[in-house]
């Protein structure tokens, strides 16, 4: 028997080692695999039990669920996995693997597609390689969207006699874990893609940026990179092909700023993680003053997918000049979160009423923020905005890493906007006047605004166009987004606070 049980974090989290230890308890002779998590967090711990190649699933499974699921005559059983209308209705392609393979079995990896992209890439020219990018439409998953062949293209362009792939994986955002997920579940697809993109632009080194509160994480991927460094995945020749990729795993403090690109590389080096002025771009002068790539880790992963199937067949997906898939994660006060891969086009109004399955409160929807502490807070009028990085921008949202937090009717809105000038004060590098002191003054300002001040309100909205306009990087820039979502979408919050004074 074969049974395959998550060892990914939220699966941990909700019960995963103690369902292990039962079933090594009650079923010594069975083979127990620990995968990534399908992403169906509401159903986790996920057991699957393998028969006659199709692996059925169980779940929330708990220690006293055991006997039953090995019997097959528990109450939890939801029949095939891949059946399942959550995993029917996606277009996997980066998480393709994840919950499906042992995640340090090369053997596994190899045997679902894995290194088909890598060898390709390995029989081409480096130009070839960015131009592959390019024709795909793949863009930076991390945040603004940026064509990511544009900057493989200048990095690739600039002459200089060491250049640097750095993988962003300082994943801060509130209700995302994509990052997370997929280096738990499937850490040599970030390996690959960091080693085709070292070699399209000329980069022998590599280094992966990670969060120190992802101790799983880290675990997984440093026991990958070793394993890649054995097989001639890594090293002086690469799948001997003859060229050079190399990376190592470093660990941050924790620091939100650091999941800025410039602060990143700051802390890379051992300095204080401010944000750096541009120009010059990192592209340009990066870690230690040389060309670098900073890349998100979905951006990276995605990129094996691409090669193995061809820029053509991923850019066949999604909408507008948004192309592939976007990696959903639904959380909040929501019935279903968890992670949802999809091609860009989908509605938001179908994210989280169809696949989220409304409120967990069951109360009625009120907002959903999406993009993580930065991103607008979109109300239900604006539910039918499709997924995409312009249709967003136009309806005054962002979709940043494609987190989504979903909030229920009783929510406060004027208390949200108050936490977003809070979040930024806190979080601020202190580099620039815009984000150091706007902030704190915007804290106040809605403190004000909450007293029944009404002429708070546009000295609120002169102070986020200030912070939009001369914040130095992202934090303090987009901080404006959800505090001018929430007054313009949910007015009454404010007018109630305002009338109650009086």
């Amino acid at each position: 028997m074969k049974v395959y049980v998550p060892m990914d974090s939220a699966a941990k989290a909700l019960g995963a080692e103690d369902v292990v230890d039962a079933l090594r308890a009650a079923a010594p002779e069975a083979e127990i695999v620990r995968t990534g998590s399908r992403g169906m967090i509401w159903l986790e711990p996920l057991v699957e039990v393998e028969l006659d190649g199709v692996r059925l699933g169980f779940g929330p499974a708990e220690p006293s669920d055991v006997p039953g699921i090995l019997d097959g005559s528990s109450a939890k059983a939801l029949g095939p996995v891949e059946d399942l209308d959550w995993m029917k209705r996606q277009t996997r392609l980066t998480f393709a693997r994840v919950g499906v393979i042992d995640p340090l079995s090369l053997s596994d990896y190899q045997a679902h597609g894995g290194l088909t992209g890598l060898r390709r890439a390995l029989a081409m020219t480096g130009q070839e390689i960015v131009d592959e990018v390019k024709a795909s439409g793949l863009r930076g998953r991390g945040g603004a969207g940026f064509p990511t062949g544009i900057k493989w293209q200048t990095v690739h362009d600039a002459d200089a006699p060491q250049k640097y792939i750095v993988c962003n994986a300082d994943e801060g955002d509130s209700a995302t874990f994509a990052d997370r997920m997929l280096m738990e579940g499937d850490p040599f697809t970030l390996i690959e893609g960091m080693a085709i993109a070292g070699i399209g632009v000329g980069a022998t080194k590599g280094y992966v940026y990670l969060r120190s509160e992802y101790p799983d994480a880290i675990a997984v991927l440093s026991r990958a990179v070793e394993i890649a460094r054995a097989e001639g995945l890594l090293g002086g020749d690469v799948l001997g092909s003859g060229r050079a990729f190399n990376m190592e795993i470093r660990k941050g403090a924790g620091a939100y700023v650091c999941g800025e690109e410039t602060s990143l590389l700051n802390s890379l080096e051992g300095k204080r993680g401010v944000v750096r002025s541009k120009p010059p771009l990192p592209a340009l002068e990066g870690f230690l003053g040389r060309p670098t790539v900073v890349n998100n880790v979905i951006s990276l992963a995605t990129v094996p997918v691409i090669f193995e199937k061809g820029a053509q067949f991923y850019a066949d997906f999604g909408l507008g000049r948004s192309r592939g898939t976007v990696t959903l994660q639904i959380a909040g006060n929501v019935a279903q979160g968890g992670l949802f891969e999809t091609a860009f086009g989908i509605s938001l109004g179908e994210v989280v009423n169809d696949l989220g399955g409304g409120t967990a409160s069951g109360r009625p929807v009120k907002a959903v923020q999406v993009g993580g502490p930065l991103g607008a807070y979109m109300p239900v009028s604006k539910f039918d905005t499709p997924l995409g990085y312009e249709e967003f921008d136009t309806a005054g949202g962002l979709i940043g890493h494609a987190g989504l937090t979903v909030f229920d009717d009783t929510t406060d809105m004027l208390g949200m906007a108050r936490f977003a000038m809070e979040f930024c004060a806190v979080e601020s590098c202190g580099k620039c006047t815009p984000c150091r002191i706007g902030a704190v003054r915007g804290v106040e300002t809605i403190d004000r605004i909450a007293q029944g001040d009404a002429d708070a309100l546009p000295l609120l909205t002169d102070l986020c166009e200030t912070m939009k306009d001369g914040s130095l990087c992202a934090l303090g820039g987009f901080t404006p987004f959800p505090v001018m979502s929430a007054l313009t979408h949910f007015p009454d919050d404010f007018a109630r606070l305002k009338e109650a004074a009086e």
